[in-house]
């Protein structure tokens, strides 16, 4: 299977939304012609004004090689699946995370897409092999699991089905790698993968310390931001302890793995979030940050993100 270069073959976007118009960027970004569709015209209609206000953006900062005018030029929309997928090297589907939304698309692109086409899925919990099997796309079909938004948070989780072939995994991984994405494999298919399965574990203990009055809201979001957070927004979990403990791993391990044995006794079979404790920290949220104020954070965390990028990125090259 051929690794696509940059103007030989076009990406389609399916699902034009904040996700799909993330990758979109992302694509535009490496050299690629870009192909929108969503079934809401209004949402593909805004998908290329949004992606240019980001782009001017990333420019401003340094984190662009070309003008963003030219990266936006690699934009288009189109006014049909059939459209949008007509010749690509790659389609990346960004549709709603729902599974019978997700098989429909899957359905569709079985009967139209081409018999070369690498298809990558958004979703962020269901697994390939609960939409995409027993179709002839199966064997082309994984999931490609952004973190968003893509253009700025580049890791990228890829975790074939039951029926994806060996040689799409490598396609994909060349394909992300050479996009600029950081690459994790996920060996085997599990609901959440990787990455919402340790957000998950992280948000079980918020909500418990929260709900037991350990801790407040603020407090809680404190201790990753100004703690946790710090260390993490460059090293995993693994390096963490590995350099927290003079012998390392294995003596991290055994100094704190019976501490660490305790807190997870103590947290067995929570149950699923109670929905009055998500109420009473929905309250608490609106308090510091209400409704009206959402969309408004959402462009100061963009801000920060892009700022954070352009930082990393000069220290890592320093």
């Amino acid at each position: 299977m051929k690794i696509e270069t940059p103007f030989e073959r076009p990406v389609g976007i399916v699902g034009a939304g904040l996700v799909g118009a993330g990758w979109a960027i992302v694509f535009a970004r490496a050299g690629f012609a870009v192909r929108l569709f969503d079934d809401d015209r209004h949402v593909c209609e805004s998908a290329i004004p949004w992606a240019r206000k980001q782009l001017q953006a990333l420019y401003e900062r340094g984190l662009l090689k070309e003008p963003p005018d030219k990266i936006a030029g690699r934009l288009s929309l189109t006014s049909s699946l059939e459209e949008a997928v007509a010749g690509a090297a790659y389609v990346q589907e960004s549709v709603f995370e729902k599974l019978e939304v997700k098989r429909r698309l899957m359905e569709a692109l079985d009967a139209i897409a081409d018999e070369s086409v690498v298809i990558g899925s958004s979703s962020s919990g269901i697994p390939a092999s609960d939409f995409a099997l027993d179709l002839t796309i199966s064997p082309r079909v994984l999931i490609a699991h952004p973190v968003n938004p893509p253009y700025l948070v580049p890791v990228v989780e890829l975790v074939p089905s039951a029926q994806t072939s060996p040689d799409t995994v490598a396609f994909a991984e060349q394909l992300m790698t050479n996009i600029g994405q950081s690459v994790v494999r996920v060996k085997k298919e599990v609901d959440g993968f990787v990455l919402n399965r340790l957000q998950a574990a992280l948000l079980r203990e918020a909500w418990a310390l929260h709900r037991d009055g350990i801790a407040s809201c603020e407090d809680i979001d404190k201790t990753v931001r100004d703690g946790l957070g710090w260390r993490w927004s460059f090293m995993g979990p693994f390096e963490t302890i590995d350099l927290n403990a003079a012998g390392g791993i294995a003596d991290y391990a055994h100094r704190l793995g019976p501490l660490y044995y305790k807190i997870a006794q103590s947290r067995i079979d929570e149950g699923p979030w109670d929905v009055d404790l998500v109420a009473q920290v929905e309250r608490d949220r609106r308090e510091r940050l209400p409704a009206s104020e959402l969309a408004k954070r959402r462009d100061w965390r963009d801000a920060r993100l892009m700022d954070f990028a352009a930082a990393r990125f000069a220290a890592d090259e320093s």
